[in-house]
């Protein structure tokens, strides 16, 4: 499911971009100013920003500046009735993605999302964020704000498989077969050893946790969306 956000001061106009992305099928938070919206952020995941620039607060730049300061590279959509090159220049460099004017042709809207989020996604197909939490696959890291830590081989794998199919059980055999490989030596004890190491590791981790389920295998809780 695809989180949006959308940073509005306008109430009638938050709530038909509200009422659009939820027929969309995406799931929509909103915050009437840049301090919210920050606070928002620090909570819950979110995968597109729609930014409006003048509001009260914490105007679209401010909050667009705090967003890339904080090295997040979350798309962002800057949607204002601001329409002379500078403002629009002024928010390429402070690091949003796309422009477009108001009055919001809702159509133009839902393609421009749809864009941004394809670029998004290819630049992060090989990267799993769980609430603050990001696995990244070509690196076997695993990194929560300014903590990192780069996991043995196996342990990243069996930790990436398991967030990446939240409440799916997974056998033993089944995670020797897809970690290890059929050909492995290996016992499925293997498994086990690795889940108490994941667990110790992440023990202080509020966003996940590896749940037993007993008589059939291991299951990865998420509590953030």
């Amino acid at each position: 499911m695809i989180h949006i956000l959308v940073v509005e001061d306008d109430k009638h106009v938050r709530r038909l971009m509200e009422t659009v992305l939820k027929r969309e099928g995406y799931t929509v938070f909103t915050a009437e100013d840049g301090v919210r919206a920050l606070h928002l952020l620090e909570v819950q995941h979110i995968d597109l920003i729609i930014l409006d620039i003048m509001m009260p607060n914490m105007d679209g730049y401010e909050f667009a500046q705090e967003v890339r300061t904080a090295d997040s590279q979350i798309p962002i959509l800057m949607a204002t009735a601001k329409q002379l090159p500078e403002d629009k220049k002024k928010g390429f460099r402070l690091g949003t993605d796309d422009y477009m004017t108001k009055p919001v042709d809702t159509e133009e809207m839902l393609l421009r999302i749809q864009a941004l989020l394809r670029r998004s996604q290819i630049a992060s197909a090989r990267k799993l964020a769980v609430g603050k939490v990001v696995l990244d696959h070509d690196a076997l890291t695993v990194t929560r704000g300014d903590e990192k830590q780069t996991l043995p081989q196996k342990e990243f794998y069996l930790l990436y498989k398991l967030l990446s199919y939240p409440e799916r059980i997974f056998t033993r055999i089944q995670l020797m077969d897809e970690i290890w490989g059929m050909e492995s030596e290996s016992t499925d004890t293997t498994v086990n050893v690795h889940i108490n190491r994941l667990r110790k590791r992440f023990e202080t981790y509020p966003e996940f946790e590896i749940v037993s389920v007993r008589g059939l295998g291991y299951k990865a809780v998420r509590h953030v969306e």
